[in-house]
């Protein structure tokens, strides 16, 4: 089948779920936070040192998502226009993190150490991160997957659930779909307890695999949610449920890790998705809502770039907790404002074109 012969309808976006899309923006500022403390502090004194589990929670949603979007819909629009939606919507920001990513790497006030990698390395390594090629060479940067964009793990293994969505999830039954959901919750305990009680891995060469675990586990359960229709109407509202996200990643650090971080994304997770599908949205935050949801992933793949620059700038400065609020609190802006910028002058412009290209005439 091609593009010509798909009825556009089959390629219309569905309509949103408005709260996930709020919670999507809450997950998305609280993992930018947390990159930010955990830079100026140990786990144990950082009131949000669970907020890498925001990544967990984007997995669960993003199973939901697909599920929703395109389970009655694959079959007819065909796996290959199903890949260019999927690259439609991604790999844009990508490219452009990337790109930022690379600039501050080259030209970071504070510090870093590019003199030390050749011309051709740092464009190989670039080249890798375009197009999302694990390559974990940076020593100053604790060999992360992709060293320009940290964050980019996330969507390689994003894109791995896809392709595995597209060949295989999207034909399995209810069933099998349970049976395979609850393996990967039996292997995402095993990586906790391997991992010494912790579910922080995935973003670096060493612990690769656990970033498999990760989304096995939170894109299964997050279709699974879809599919049988575990939708919990409540009244908990944008509000109430922003709150419920924000505790699981405010859990205190300590020796319970092995118990709570498995539980709050085999079983928390899950119940503020079904609670999120049926909440009901007032009239008055529904622009906020929209606003999240659309700033949400421009941000997510552009704000690491500051955080390496802060990174350098604490270890080189040392600044006190007066001038580290500031700093974090003006980053935290500038960061929102910048996605937000990257957003209507790049990520929407790009789409938009990219999608008019594949209507049929």
């Amino acid at each position: 089948m091609t593009t010509k012969d798909l009825n556009p309808e089959i390629l219309k976006t569905k309509q949103h779920f408005e709260i996930l899309d709020g919670l999507r923006g809450i997950a998305a500022l609280a993992v930018v936070f947390f990159h930010f403390m955990e830079v100026a502090y140990r786990p144990e004194k950082n009131f949000i040192a669970h907020g890498f589990l925001a990544v967990d929670f984007f997995f669960c949603l993003s199973g939901f998502v697909i599920a929703y979007a395109y389970d009655d819909r694959i079959g007819k629009m065909g796996i290959k226009e199903f890949f260019k939606s999927r690259l439609i919507r991604l790999h844009p920001l990508v490219i452009f993190g990337s790109v930022l990513g690379l600039l501050a790497f080259l030209f970071d006030p504070f510090g870093g150490s590019p003199e030390l990698y050749s011309t051709g390395k740092i464009f190989l390594i670039f080249l890798c991160s375009i197009l999302l090629i694990p390559y974990p060479v940076i020593t100053e940067r604790f060999f992360n997957l992709f060293g320009l964009n940290a964050p980019a793990w996330s969507l390689f293994w994003e894109y791995i659930a896809n392709i595995v969505y597209a060949f295989i999830l999207c034909r399995l039954s209810r069933r099998y779909l349970l049976i395979l959901t609850i393996l990967a919750a039996v292997m995402l305990c095993f990586v906790s307890h391997r991992a010494g009680g912790s579910l922080m891995g995935g973003w670096a060469g060493e612990n690769f695999w656990d970033g498999g675990a990760r989304i096995s586990y939170s894109f299964l359960a997050g279709m699974l949610v879809y599919r049988s229709n575990w939708i919990i109407k409540s009244k908990l509202g944008f509000a109430g449920l922003s709150v419920l996200l924000l505790l699981a990643f405010l859990l205190p650090f300590n020796q319970w890790n092995w118990l709570n971080e498995p539980m709050v994304v085999i079983l928390y997770f899950p119940l503020l998705v079904a609670l999120g599908a049926g909440a009901n949205l007032k009239a008055s935050l529904k622009k906020l809502c929209a606003f999240f949801g659309k700033i949400s992933y421009p941000l997510y793949m552009t704000y690491y770039a500051a955080i390496w620059m802060f990174f350098n700038y604490y270890t080189s400065h040392k600044p006190g907790t007066p001038q580290l609020t500031l700093v974090i609190a003006a980053g935290m802006i500038l960061l929102l404002g910048f996605a937000y910028l990257v957003m209507v002058v790049y990520d929407t412009p790009v789409r938009k074109y990219l999608t008019s290209k594949r209507k049929p005439a």
